[in-house]
This record gives C-alpha cells, sequence and structure tokens, in this order.
C-alpha cells in the first residue's frame, strides 16, 4: 500500500509531467512556424500588396498571414507575410516565381521562429 505522503508526491510527479509535455508540445509547434517576409517598392498602393497576397497564397502550404485588425490597411501592408510552416523547398521556389511577376515586390526573406522570436 502506497502511504498518503507518498500519493501526494506521485501525484505531483505526475502533474508536473503533465505540465512539461505540454510546454514541450508548445515549444516545438512554435520551432515549426516560419514566414516569409515581402517587402514591396516605395510608393506600392496597397491595392496592388492586396493583389500580390491574394495571387500567392494560392500556392500549396503558403497561406497568407492574417492581417493585423485595428491598423490602418497602409501600415498592416507595409510587408505582406506569408505562413509557410509545411511548405518544401519546391513550394517556397514557387512562392518566390508567383513574387517575381510583380515588379512592385522588392524582395523577400525567409524566418523561422528562431528570427521571429516565436
Amino acid at each position: 500500500m502506497i502511504s498518503g505522503r507518498r500519493r501526494v508526491v506521485l501525484a505531483a510527479v505526475a502533474a508536473a509531467s503533465v505540465i512539461a509535455a505540454a510546454g514541450c508540445s508548445q515549444f516545438n509547434k512554435a520551432l515549426g512556424q516560419q514566414e516569409a517576409m515581402v517587402s514591396f517598392k516605395d510608393g506600392t498602393p496597397a491595392a496592388e500588396r492586396l493583389a500580390v497576397r491574394a495571387a500567392c497564397a494560392k500556392l500549396p502550404n503558403v497561406a497568407a498571414a492574417p492581417l493585423p485588425s485595428g491598423v490602418p490597411q497602409a501600415v498592416s501592408l507595409n510587408q505582406v507575410i506569408y505562413r509557410v510552416d509545411h511548405a518544401s523547398n519546391a513550394d517556397k521556389a514557387r512562392l518566390q516565381v508567383c513574387l517575381s511577376k510583380y515588379p512592385s515586390v522588392a524582395g523577400m526573406t525567409f524566418q523561422d521562429s528562431s528570427d521571429i522570436g516565436g
């Protein structure tokens, strides 16, 4: 038989294990986050930025990140962000090809959670 004190210790260890496992799962989820950050040439209108955002978000494993609420569109579209968490190198290459069709795109960089503080 297990004494009352031992039960408390075992319960505390079990609870700590569950909390640690949940924390690791959140940490691993954050590690898998990748983004493609697209910058535009000065003077590119919001309508053009939205068109680029919509067109290239149709690619496999590429999704436009939601625009922040409560922020003027001119500010929120300063850079277009795509989520590419599950994108292969080929998917990322297709994104680069899509973006290259738009002269208003100045460049793109990929960042993972270690770069974005995920």
